[in-house]
This record gives C-alpha cells, sequence and structure tokens, in this order.
C-alpha cells in the first residue's frame, strides 16, 4: 500500500492552525497582528528574492504587482485612501498605529522582529523563494481562516486586520487566476521548514497565551 508522505512544513502550517483561535481576546489577537506585520516584511522580501532568481518569470512579476505598490487593500479608513498604492506590509504598518501599545511592549516586540527577519534573511536564497507558493498556495489561506476565528472586537487596528485578511483569502483562493496559481509552479519542499517554523514561534512569542485547542 502506498502513503502519501505530507512534507513537513505543512505541519506547522497545521500547528499555527490549531491554536485556540476562537477563545482568543483582544490583546491577544493585536498582538497577533504585530507578528503578522514583521511576516509580512519577510513575505515581501522573499518576494523579492523570487524576482531577483526568476528574473523572467511572467507569474511572478504578476504576482508583485498584487503584493507591492498596489491599492488592492484601499480604501480603509486611517490606513490607505482610496486609490493609494502602497506594499502590503506598509498597510499592516500603518493598521497598528490605530491602536497604540505600551511603550516597553512595543521595544519588545520591535526587538523580537529584528531578531526574526536578521534570522529569515540568512537563509537559503532558493529556499526563500519557495516559500513564496506555499504562502500563496494555500499555506496563508489556512492560516488567515484560522486566525479569522477570532471573535470581532472593537478595535480598529483589529477591524482593519480583518479587513486584510479576508481581502487576501479572496487574492490567493481562486484556482485559476489567484495568487496560488500566479506562484504554485514553484513546488515548495522541505527547504522551507525553518520558515513556517520561525513564523508559528514568533506568534507564541508575541503572544504566548496562544494555546492548542
Amino acid at each position: 500500500m502506498n502513503y502519501t508522505v505530507k512534507p513537513a512544513f505543512t505541519h506547522e502550517i497545521e500547528r499555527i492552525a490549531d491554536f485556540a483561535w476562537s477563545s482568543v481576546n483582544e490583546e491577544t489577537f493585536l498582538d497577533v497582528a504585530w507578528a503578522y506585520y514583521y511576516f509580512s516584511v519577510q513575505f515581501r522580501e522573499n518576494l523579492v528574492v523570487a524576482r531577483e532568481l526568476f528574473p523572467e518569470d511572467e507569474n511572478l512579476a504578476h504576482l508583485e504587482r498584487e503584493e507591492c505598490n498596489t491599492d488592492n487593500l484601499s480604501p480603509w479608513p486611517g490606513v490607505v485612501e482610496a486609490g493609494e498604492p502602497v506594499d502590503h506590509d506598509e498597510f499592516m504598518r500603518r493598521l497598528l498605529l490605530l491602536s497604540p501599545i505600551a511603550d516597553d511592549k512595543r521595544a519588545m516586540f520591535e526587538a523580537a522582529g529584528a531578531r526574526y527577519l536578521e534570522a529569515t534573511r540568512a537563509m537559503d536564497p532558493m529556499a526563500r523563494a519557495l516559500s513564496i507558493a506555499s504562502y500563496e498556495d494555500g499555506g496563508l489561506e489556512r492560516t488567515f481562516r484560522a486566525f479569522l476565528q477570532a471573535p470581532e472586537f472593537n478595535n480598529p487596528a483589529l477591524k482593519a486586520f480583518r479587513h486584510f485578511l479576508s481581502e487576501h483569502i479572496r487574492f490567493d483562493s481562486n484556482p485559476d487566476e489567484g495568487h496560488g496559481a500566479l506562484a504554485r509552479h514553484l513546488q515548495p519542499d522541505d527547504r522551507i521548514l525553518p520558515l513556517w517554523q520561525s513564523f508559528a514561534d514568533m506568534l507564541v512569542e508575541f503572544a504566548p497565551s496562544l494555546r492548542q485547542r
């Protein structure tokens, strides 16, 4: 009998999805948004790496136009004006300003985020490029659907974060024209495992109260 062995990185995706998202409180979900901001910086940087490795790849060029200097998340009150183009990580950075946190907590997040980015920037360039396929072709959709199980809070930053998540599910999920279709030809393998592990670990570092179901 033949068994299909899932790549190890998919277990990290399920690890994230299996947190008890429906029971997180407002503070924890805001902490998650802070962690995701640093992931979003890493995403953009990895996409740049992929474009450098595959400069003639029209699908990746199209994906870059959808993720960088784009108005596809606009408008959102207090974040972007109608038709204003921004990188998606810039959208995240701005939305966090809608709900300021204590200076000492912000300093802790900034230090942890800098460590995370230093580590991801040191990883193998091909692994960084291949990670884009895992993110766009199902991995982040699975993650975002899990995030959206959190309660809806009357918090301006978290309302904007939910908009970001919902729109990205829409961007990624079209089987023929979505972001997943633009990236899946890269065919990720377990060279990308450390990138998913570091994301899952960062979520727990930023939001220690996250727990498995």
